[in-house]
């Protein structure tokens, strides 16, 4: 069984900064496609990025290219999801999620396609 935690949410003007991490427990990360989801409320579950088991594949939602960075540690089992220049319309609960022993390059973009998620993490932005 996988576990995974968010950690890194919170309140932050329009323009700032968060740094979401995601720590994994369970299996071998190595193997996983992970993949970051936001909801925001009364809104269905929407994509946002997704790297593959070797991070040299990446995939972004288009509004939040140039913005947002994901990246993964293998060594720390962590990966983690940067996001610059933040604005009102990126507040939702977001969620990471992992693909176990998926070897495909280009890592999933469908909330069907994960097989483990975490909890969420709630980001707020204000105006």
């Amino acid at each position: 069984q996988v576990q995974l935690v968010e950690s890194g949410g919170g309140l932050v003007q329009a323009g700032g900064s968060l740094r979401l991490s995601c720590a994994a427990s369970g299996r071998t990360f190595s193997t996983y496609a992970m993949g970051w989801f936001r909801q925001a409320a009364g809104m269905g579950r929407e994509f946002v990025a997704a790297i593959n088991w070797s991070g040299d594949n990446i995939v972004y939602t288009e509004s939040v290219k140039a913005r947002f960075t994901i990246s993964r540690d293998n060594a720390k089992n962590t990966a983690y999801l940067q996001m610059n220049s933040l604005k009102p319309e990126d507040t939702a609960v977001y969620y990471c999620a992992a693909r176990g022993d998926y070897y495909n390059p280009r890592p999933p973009t469908r909330s069907d396609d994960y097989d483990y998620w975490g909890q969420g993490t709630q980001v707020t932005v204000s105006s």
